[in-house]
């Protein structure tokens, strides 16, 4: 079944290659989206795709590269609105 996620990644979690990480995961589990710097230092993504192969991408997020240190990821479920092509890195 096709979900959407909005997920907030919390920590240090910019500056370590984070959304790079985030976009190799994303694509290994067929998802489409985008991951995003948030101003106040955390990183937000907004997937679509299967529930079960969310999850498992959540929970590589939820460890990250290396040189990050993930405090929290907050994932807030939604119905999918079929609007993305594929997943991006956004500025």
């Amino acid at each position: 079944m096709d979900a959407n996620a909005k997920i907030t990644v919390k920590g240090i979690v910019q500056g370590v290659g984070y959304r790079w990480f985030a976009d190799r995961i994303a694509r290994k589990y067929e998802l489409k989206g985008f991951v995003e710097n948030l101003s106040e230092g955390s990183v937000y993504l907004e997937v679509e795709g299967e529930r079960g192969l969310i999850e498992e991408c959540i929970k590589e997020l939820r460890v990250g590269p290396r040189s990050a240190v993930v405090d929290d990821v907050h994932v807030e479920w939604r119905k999918p609105h079929h609007l993305f092509l594929g997943f991006k890195i956004k500025a």
